[in-house]
């Protein structure tokens, strides 16, 4: 897709300037959650680099979002909390007119070897769409039916209890390759769709996403898998499993708040 969340300007500092397409299913004058965390991963990463710490992946990224972020200019920075010999940990903050609208939390741990003893590992193995999918011309990711297999949107996606979308690799930067980080921290808040999502479409916003992978995507595009949603007094919570071409590389998890008069149709969605 020759598209990006963001194009980089310079004045003072370095400036995010959004893309149409990183505008919401909520407003257009709201800035969508995977463009924020990605931003916000980006950030981390570009701080990693400047630390030399090439020994150390990422494991754990916790976003809030605790305004509503614009479409607007943004800026972003990072504090390391801290730098050890077997991890780093790295909060990242994503500006607008100089106040905070978001911020994140990334731990990196260094790899060792898997010890001999035999632990429980799960057991969910969803399947990636087949090899020759290639992204429908002006969408950004495909749904799962269980009637129909890996397409478009349709009702038999919609109604189903358990959703599974694939998506497709979105810059965050203009110009900027990608990374596997920034593809799974900006996918991963994508879980409150699948989350969320029922009959009279998506009632819940999102204020959190936390991720959490034991390697990195090896797949240039990445799926989601819900596995658990509990709700009470117009508090939801959805877990899903983020999963490539490979296999299931971690779980992603969402709280959701209701927000029922501003509910997003079930196809307007397709576009977000």
């Amino acid at each position: 897709m020759d598209r990006a969340f963001f194009r980089v300007k310079y004045g003072d500092t370095e400036e995010l300037h959004p893309e149409p397409g990183a505008d919401s299913g909520w407003g257009t004058e709201h800035m969508r959650g995977l463009a924020v965390s990605g931003a916000l991963a980006r950030e981390a990463e570009r701080t990693i680099d400047t630390l030399g710490r090439e020994d150390l992946r990422p494991v754990r990224w916790t976003l809030d979002m605790f305004r509503a972020a614009k479409m607007q200019p943004s800026t972003t920075s990072a504090t390391v909390i801290r730098d050890g010999p077997r991890l780093c940990l790295i909060d990242t903050t994503l500006h607008q007119d100089g106040e905070p609208v978001a911020r994140a939390s990334a731990l990196y741990l260094r790899p060792t070897e898997t010890p001999p003893g035999v632990v429980w590992s799960g057991g969910a193995a969803p399947t990636p769409p087949a090899d020759e999918h290639i992204a429908p011309k002006d969408r950004e990711r495909l749904y799962f039916d269980p009637e129909r297999g890996w397409g478009d949107w349709t009702d038999g996606f919609a109604d189903t209890a358990r959703k599974q979308v694939w998506h497709f690799p979105i810059p965050i930067v203009h110009g900027e390759r990608l990374t596997p980080f920034q593809l799974a921290a900006s996918i991963a808040d994508v879980t409150n769709l699948i989350s969320n999502l029922g009959s009279a479409g998506l009632e819940f916003i999102n204020p959190d996403v936390t991720m959490t992978i034991a390697r990195l995507p090896q797949s240039a595009d990445l799926g989601l898998a819900l596995t658990e949603r509990v709700e009470h007094h117009g508090i939801a919570v959805g877990t899903a499993v983020v999963f490539d071409r490979q296999g299931v590389i971690g779980t992603v998890t969402a709280s959701g708040l209701a927000n029922a008069r501003r509910a997003v149709g079930r196809y307007s969605l397709r576009e977000h």
